[in-house]
């Protein structure tokens, strides 16, 4: 046997009948689609196997899915799935071992089991949710309370992306009537680095808020335009929700598709279809606030026309039942005043009386003293140089002068005595 030889082509010949009728049957292979290129109708796929834990490739072969049955293949794949056929994607797909002398190794696709594939993705995305739950997390932003007044967002978005101009429309106008300040970063939202493009741009983006603004932005927005539907998956990323999960500030994401959801859907704080509306949500909140503000204005005018009113009625009826206690009080006071008056009339007539009689009493005393009357009854007057007196020391001289009711006598005075 060591002198039997064969040359490549013969062994290599030899390996394809072995290969062509052990596999004669196509059979349905699990594979993850490494990578995926299109030439001339034909699609060529890199598939591969990986360790669950550590993605490790422990098996790997080239793929074909021929011109003439990839249309209709590929085409009855993304309508049942809703998802393009692209790397990253697990498949079921049946296929035929293929080995060629001269281009090696390779399976023919004959079919790709869709069901498999969205069972898969919805397996993975229910994982992660249940482990976002299970930490607490996924609901962490949505109990965020709705910011009041929305003035400044932080948008993240893919650059030149559609659903970012559609946004802009109605920001730009936003922005021009001075009601609201925007701030772009933007992020690629496909392929493997989707995920840590958006982290690294929300990072970058907070990062120079901090240094342009003393205060956080009111609203953190992630919008992506229209795209493929399996571009969605890339989204769905652990280290990316889990980061939004625990941002301060409300997150509002626009995706880009009705039907299909993402983890970024499920953790923010509000989720739209479209980059278009979330703009509208945006303008929809600050209209319904400046209703609000206006209803509350025109309240507080209510309600103060309603105190005013209330308070003018209150004074009035202060008014009237003042003016209605002083008008007693005057009444009070006036019948006080006659009382007083009439006792005053009273009191001032007696004693106008009593002085009348005390007049009368006087002038008849008077009257009785009158020296007249008195020199009639027998007393004089006796004066000493013309001047009356009263006591014996007030005799100055010897004469003295005696008046009498009749007449005066002159008398010479030889002595006199003292009655002590």
């Amino acid at each position: 046997m060591s002198d039997f030889q064969l040359s490549l082509s013969e062994y290599l010949n030899t390996v394809q009948e072995v290969i062509r009728v052990a596999f004669d049957e196509p059979v349905w292979v699990k594979a993850e689609i490494r990578n995926l290129s299109i030439k001339g109708g034909h699609y060529y796929l890199e598939l591969a196997e990986k360790e669950e834990d550590t993605d490790k490739v422990i098996a790997s072969c080239k793929a074909t899915i021929w011109k003439f049955s990839a249309a209709k293949m590929v085409l009855k794949f993304e309508r049942e799935s809703g998802i393009e056929l692209s790397r990253d994607l697990n498949v079921l797909i049946k296929v035929k071992a293929r080995f060629d002398p001269q281009y090696g190794f390779s399976v023919n696709i004959e079919d790709i089991d869709s069901s498999y594939t969205l069972g898969d993705i919805a397996r993975r995305y229910q994982q992660l949710l249940e482990r976002l739950s299970t930490e607490g997390l996924v609901n962490k932003n949505k109990s965020l309370p709705t910011p009041f007044d929305i003035q400044n967002v932080l948008v993240i978005a893919p650059e030149n992306a559609a659903g970012l101009g559609d946004f802009k429309k109605d920001a730009d106008a936003l922005s021009k009537a001075g009601v609201c300040h925007f701030v772009y970063q933007t992020a690629t939202f496909q392929g493997n680095t989707a995920a840590v493009s958006i982290i690294d741009a929300l990072g970058n983006g907070l990062r120079q808020w901090a240094k342009d603004f003393k205060a956080p932005p009111d609203l953190i927005v992630i919008i992506r335009g229209g795209g493929a539907v399996n571009d969605l998956a890339y989204l769905n990323d652990y280290n990316l929700a889990a980061l939004l999960c625990k941002r301060s500030v409300p997150i509002w994401v626009g995706i880009g598709h009705e039907k299909d959801r993402t983890i970024l859907d499920e953790v923010a704080h509000r989720s739209f279809d479209t980059p278009s509306k979330v703009i509208g949500g945006i303008r929809n909140l600050i209209v319904e606030r400046t209703q609000e503000v206006l209803e509350s204005l025109q309240t507080i005018k209510l309600l103060s026309q309603h105190q005013i009113t209330a308070y003018q009625s209150q004074n009035d009826q202060y008014i009237r039942v003042i003016k209605t206690l002083a008008h007693g009080q005057i009444n009070e006071a006036n019948k006080s005043l006659d009382m007083m008056k009439g006792t005053l009339q009273y009191l001032a007539q007696q004693q106008i009386k009593f002085a009348s009689n005390q007049v009368e009493s006087l002038m008849r005393e008077t009257l009785l003293q009158n020296p007249r009357n008195v020199m009639a009854k027998g007393y004089g007057i006796v004066r000493s140089n013309g001047k009356a007196i009263r006591s014996v020391k007030q005799i100055s001289g010897d004469s003295i002068q005696v008046e009498l009711q009749d007449g005066t006598i002159k008398a010479n005075v030889t002595q006199v005595s003292s009655n002590d």
